[in-house]
């Protein structure tokens, strides 16, 4: 009777390109809030603090969130009209 003897994983290591942006950038540049997301970053970056760079992190968080229900408009607009068809 033979067992059979796992030969290790083979995944492939996955390696990011340079020139692929990272989904979470997309995400942020799609949304219309990058110059905001950017002023947190820059914020970070000189004090090092998050606690120093709340009126950033409020002014992202509030566009954010504009973009969010203007999506969600847009969905049950769409949602409306597709009902409206059948």
């Amino acid at each position: 009777m033979s067992t059979s003897v796992p030969q290790g994983h083979n995944w492939a290591r996955q390696v990011k390109k340079e020139d692929e942006e990272d989904p979470l950038d997309q995400l942020i540049s799609r949304s219309g809030c990058a110059a905001s997301h950017f002023a947190v970053q820059e914020c970070m970056a000189q004090h090092q603090d998050w606690r120093q760079c709340q009126p950033q992190v409020q002014a992202f968080r509030d566009c954010m969130s504009k973009q969010q229900a203007k999506r969600r408009e847009e969905l049950q607009k769409r949602k409306e009209q597709a009902s409206a068809h059948c």
